[in-house]
């Protein structure tokens, strides 16, 4: 099933698709087990399970998903900024629960500004590149580097 794009209703207020399923993450996974890279729709949309990232975080500083999700959002709409995309955690095949394990952002932008923008996040910062292999990795722009915010 097509996930559907998320629609402003009358009262200007967003109206969201369901996030992508445990299930569907795994389907996308294939047989070789890779995790798809995740939109921040796929991941956040109508997700209320707030230990689903950074959960060692969440209670001790960590904002709410939906503040986080907003963040994230606005962090993508920078000029600077080719995408953002959520790593989901290996745990999600065995578990079959969504888990996200970082952040990946696709920037011009060097380690000190992308660390800035994450503030308040009680990430433990940004390293260069991917935590693991993923699939459905976007094309990373020319002069662009993919770092992940990281949680523990």
């Amino acid at each position: 099933m097509a996930k559907l794009p998320a629609q402003k209703t009358r009262s200007g207020v967003r109206e969201s698709a369901l996030m992508i399923s445990a299930a569907q993450v795994i389907s996308r996974a294939g047989e070789e087990c890779v995790m798809p890279l995740l939109t921040l729709d796929e991941f956040f949309d109508g997700n209320v399970n707030e230990e689903s990232i950074a959960p060692n975080q969440w209670g001790y500083g960590r904002p709410p998903l939906d503040v986080l999700a907003e963040r994230l959002r606005a962090i993508e709409r920078r000029e600077d900024v080719a995408w953002v995309r959520v790593q989901p955690h290996p745990e999600t095949l065995d578990m079959e629960e969504l888990a996200g394990e970082a952040v990946a952002i696709c920037t011009t932008a060097d380690e000190a500004a992308c660390t800035a923008w994450i503030e308040g996040f009680e990430a433990d910062g940004v390293i260069p590149g991917l935590v693991d292999v993923y699939r459905d990795i976007p094309e990373a722009p020319d002069g662009t580097t993919v770092w992940s915010v990281v949680w523990d």
